[in-house]
């Protein structure tokens, strides 16, 4: 997968020419919202996890957030378990760091988690280390195709 293959995924919602590329990486939260300016809670955090030995799932949440194992375990009935970074390339098509709820390798329900409420503006990668995607949380909701919103992270502490 790559950044043209998440363009043409957002096309027919008319946010390809949302996508924004840089010339050094934005592969984590903080590199990318230094790039963007932004502060790190509008970065939209794409978390792969796997439930069991056959599903796997993504969370998305504000880039500041972090799991809450309790939470996730209510909403989940599982314990967090992140795949690892050759299966979330694997699964996803996208390599950690520009992994996003678009263009997907293999089809996975993608849940929003609430702390993504906050910020009107939000910034998930789109496809690759080096780029994003400026989306409202409507937009977000939109074009990753959401099963729902779940509450699964904490704030940041200081």
């Amino acid at each position: 997968m790559s950044l043209a293959s998440v363009q043409a995924a957002l096309a027919p919602l008319g946010l390809a020419d949302r996508v924004i590329t840089f010339d050094s990486s934005s592969a984590t939260v903080a590199l990318a919202a230094r790039a963007l300016g932004v502060p790190p809670g509008c970065i939209a955090k794409s978390l792969a996890f796997q439930k069991n030995e056959t599903e796997w799932f993504l969370v998305l949440t504000a880039g500041d957030a972090r799991i809450h194992n309790a939470a996730f375990k209510a909403a989940f009935g599982c314990k967090a378990k992140l795949l690892s970074p050759a299966l979330v390339e694997q699964k996803t098509g996208h390599p950690v760091g520009g992994v996003c709820p678009f263009a997907l390798r293999e089809a996975a329900p993608v849940y929003l988690d609430e702390s993504l409420r906050a910020y009107a503006t939000l910034y998930p990668a789109a496809g690759t280390p080096s780029s994003a995607v400026r989306l409202s949380l409507e937009e977000l909701e939109a074009a990753s195709g959401a099963v729902g919103y779940v509450s699964v992270t904490r704030p940041p502490t200081a």
